[in-house]
């Protein structure tokens, strides 16, 4: 019997972002260690470029990513399938190649352009980030088609591993700045990757033979043909041509070109803030922003982790089970991180205590608003994939243009009184108006059951315990503190207290724990 989707996502979600958890953990723990080595300055431009980095990397792969996603669990011909992964893998290596070189050359103007200053070192590292990143994620992104977890999780720890230790070595003991801190991230992943080609040679390296015995063992760049899925049965002719026009690069990009734009606007709303920040108010206030987002890395590494594994089962559900999947998920999704956002609204202060010193101590007050908006940022891979399931990936579009322009008058406002705090409110504001756009968009392509009182509930419940803790509670103190814990420990049973949550689902929780507990 086939696992319920809620627990295949969780397993997935699990196995693509373990390392991720791992390596979210790490980072808090050695934040303490970058925090005294880095100034407020290196510490926002290497954020800034990190962020520039994974933008670039979204409008190199064009799409592809999810493209791939979708061709693959269309057709399980393996000859088919090693076709389209040529295609992708060796269009995204080109790509990314030819901009690296581009930056390369540009470093210095680029520096002033982006950072405000004269750094041409740290945007040379971001040449190898844009490479090595935007890489690593389509092979990832194979991986996830393919479902092999394990290699996942292998290759996503020794990604985790080396970048600690090289990052380390390089801003601590070297002492090399937004440079060490940029080249520790990405000299890891390019290890990783040779290592993730190696694996993957079997399927790369494979010769196919196309419609009529043409051998295809060299068509990864063919962008010929477009043709439709076609009529034909299933093993003939007319059937393998519209199947390799279908698979074609041409055919791969009018899928996943459309995608792109919402995807890069969405994401941009990031980047937006930090360089609204850059150029107001220099690079020390866009560092305390960076340091609030650094925080917020368990609530970072969930929403990446329901990224990774939500694409893969939204596209295999069928019709008739996929609504109703989604709107469990969504709730599900709200409930889990609106908890850990709690969390981080009543134990601020002590966490940036602990982890930043005074230096970034006003990181504290973006750091709720920023856990937030990546929460949310998650939730749009929802109305993403259901855009997809039905090939209308540009509807989504016009949401995610919406969202910018709030952020951009959401920034004028909240920057000037309120510095890196009024970043983060912005952003928050600018999701939840793509997201409201986002639904009322897509609601036509499939209709989803949401569970609008117990969704309401759960917001209203979360909300008011958050904010009326943290308003009659003390900040410091041992009885402030105590009463913040008991806050965040009495969150489930508020949640099913007001319905949020079902006693059957309860129940269940209580039974999936109780399995796992030693000598059960």
């Amino acid at each position: 019997m086939a696992p319920h989707p809620l627990r295949r996502l969780a397993a997935s979600g699990m196995a693509y972002q373990s390392a991720g958890l791992v390596a979210g953990v790490l980072a808090i723990v050695t934040l303490p260690l970058y925090t005294r080595h880095l100034t407020r300055d290196e510490l926002g431009a290497a954020e800034t470029l990190l962020t520039w980095i994974i933008l670039a990397s979204i409008l190199l792969r064009a799409g592809l990513q999810e493209a791939l996603l979708r061709h693959w669990f269309h057709d399980d011909d393996p000859d088919r399938r090693a076709r389209l992964a040529r295609r992708v893998t060796g269009w995204v290596l080109l790509t990314s190649t030819v901009l690296s070189v581009v930056v390369l050359v540009l470093a210095e103007p680029l520096s002033r352009l982006v950072l405000g200053e004269s750094l041409p070192g740290p945007i040379r590292a971001t040449a190898l980030g844009i490479w090595a990143f935007t890489n690593l994620e389509i092979l990832n992104a194979l991986l996830r088609a393919q479902e092999a977890r394990r290699t996942y999780l292998v290759s996503a720890l020794c990604n985790v591993a080396l970048t600690v230790g090289t990052t380390i070595v390089l801003v601590v003991v070297l002492d090399q700045g937004a440079s060490g801190y940029l080249l520790g991230n990405y000299a890891a992943s390019t290890a990783v990757l040779a290592g993730l080609w190696w694996s993957q040679r079997g399927l790369l390296g494979r010769r196919t033979t196309g419609a009529g015995g043409r051998s295809s063992g060299v068509d990864a760049g063919r962008v010929d043909g477009a043709g439709g899925d076609g009529d034909a049965p299933r093993g003939s002719d007319s059937d393998s041509a519209s199947t390799e026009d279908r698979d074609s690069l041409r055919s791969l990009l009018r899928f996943g070109l459309p995608t792109v734009p919402p995807e890069a606007a969405v994401f941009a709303l990031n980047l937006i803030d930090r360089q609204w920040l850059v150029h107001s108010d220099g690079l020390a206030e866009n560092g305390v922003y960076s340091a609030a987002g650094k925080l917020a890395t368990l609530v970072i590494v969930v929403a990446r982790a329901f990224q990774a594994a939500w694409p893969p089962l939204a596209y295999e559900l069928s019709d008739e089970e996929a609504p109703r999947t989604y709107a469990n998920v969504v709730r599900a999704y709200v409930l889990v991180l609106g908890w850990m956002i709690v969390g981080l609204v009543l134990l601020r202060f002590q966490v940036t205590d602990l982890l930043l010193g005074p230096e970034f101590a006003s990181a504290a007050g973006a750091l709720p608003w920023l856990a937030l908006g990546w929460a949310l940022w998650g939730l749009t891979w929802v109305f993403t994939t259901i855009a997809g399931r039905h090939h209308a990936t540009g509807r989504t579009l016009p949401s995610a243009l919406l969202g910018l322009a709030v952020n951009v008058a959401a920034l004028a406002v909240l920057v000037p009184p309120l510095g890196a705090t009024g970043a983060a409110i912005a952003l928050v504001a600018a999701y939840v108006v793509a997201l409201g756009s986002a639904h009322l968009r897509t609601r036509r392509l499939m209709h989803v059951p949401f569970e609008w009182g117990r969704l309401a509930a759960a917001v209203v419940a979360l909300t008011v315990l958050g904010a009326g803790l943290d308003w009659v509670a003390a900040p410091d103190g041992a009885g402030g503190i105590l009463l913040r814990l008991a806050g965040c420990a009495a969150a489930p049973a508020l949640l099913l207290a007001v319905g949020a949550v079902k006693p059957s689902e309860a129940q269940l929780v209580r039974r999936a724990i109780a399995s796992r507990l030693p000598g059960r």
